[in-house]
């Protein structure tokens, strides 16, 4: 089953992002297709808490309209929610553990626990502090081998609705 990241739902979602496109077009095949495929219940709280936000976002999206665009989201027959269960703590122990993790890396390391404990076999994300996690396999959908990897905030001088 894969899995995708925040990252890829907020370029999904912003229109004036990079890589919007390619995301979106992503995420319409998983959803219109017949494999289970899943979001951890931690992406779509802090999508939730990115596109709300105004950095790094320059114009946030309104809450009625992100909140809509997850129930959305959840509304996709072939979707699983992915949540912390009473096994999470054993997976999430051994991976801060041998990943000497710490601080902020955390949040990671919770959607890397949880992806493995529900056996995801492929996370698609555009975040490499997941290699830090061998035994999650990870993919970026968006780029090809050897390309600048997404970001949230436009190129300077580049501003919503000018094209690069």
């Amino acid at each position: 089953m894969i899995a995708i990241d925040t990252n890829l739902l907020v370029y999904a979602h912003r229109s004036d992002l990079p890589w919007h496109e390619a995301a979106r077009t992503q995420l319409e095949a998983l959803a219109a297709g017949a494999a289970p495929w899943a979001v951890p219940l931690h992406c779509l709280h802090e999508f939730y808490a990115t596109v709300t936000r105004t950095r790094p976002l320059a114009e946030p999206t309104p809450p009625p309209v992100a909140l809509a665009q997850i129930d959305n989201l959840i509304a996709c027959d072939n979707l699983g929610v992915l949540a912390e269960d009473g096994e999470h703590w054993r997976v999430l122990r051994s991976l801060v553990e041998a990943g000497g993790v710490t601080g902020g890396a955390v949040h990671v390391a919770r959607i890397a626990a949880c992806c493995l404990r529900h056996g995801v076999s492929e996370l698609w994300t555009a975040d490499r502090d997941f290699s830090r996690y061998p035994a999650l396999r990870t993919r970026n959908p968006l780029v090809a081998v050897n390309e600048r990897r997404p970001r949230y905030r436009l190129p300077a001088g580049q501003h919503k609705g000018s094209s690069a």
